[in-house]
């Protein structure tokens, strides 16, 4: 897997069960069953093995994972967004709620 490059520019391993960390700290309480989220984990897998390139930046991991809990469950997508793009204040979260809506 490539590496992943974080915000501060330090280079780390790809970490299987740090992405699956996120995924249960997003879903905890949700009605997702474990198959479901090892499954959006090898479609980000996947994706960063066809991404052909040895390194990917973080944000768009992040960008990833959003997109998969978006299909997965809505409030673990507003739960993870909501923190991962650290709002400013109540109307980015509206803004969010929003659109998952639509």
């Amino acid at each position: 897997f490539p590496s992943v490059v974080k915000k501060d520019g330090r280079r780390i391993e790809y970490e299987r069960e740090k992405l699956r960390a996120s995924f249960n700290q997003a879903l905890r309480k949700r009605p997702v069953s474990s198959e479901q989220v090892d499954s959006a984990i090898e479609r980000i897998e996947e994706r960063m093995l066809t991404h052909g390139s040895r390194e990917l930046p973080s944000s768009r991991l992040g960008e990833w994972v959003m997109r998969e809990l978006k299909k997965l469950d809505k409030v673990a997508y507003i739960r993870f967004a909501s923190v991962y793009r650290s709002f400013e204040d109540i109307d980015d979260f509206r803004a969010l709620v929003d659109e998952v809506r639509r």
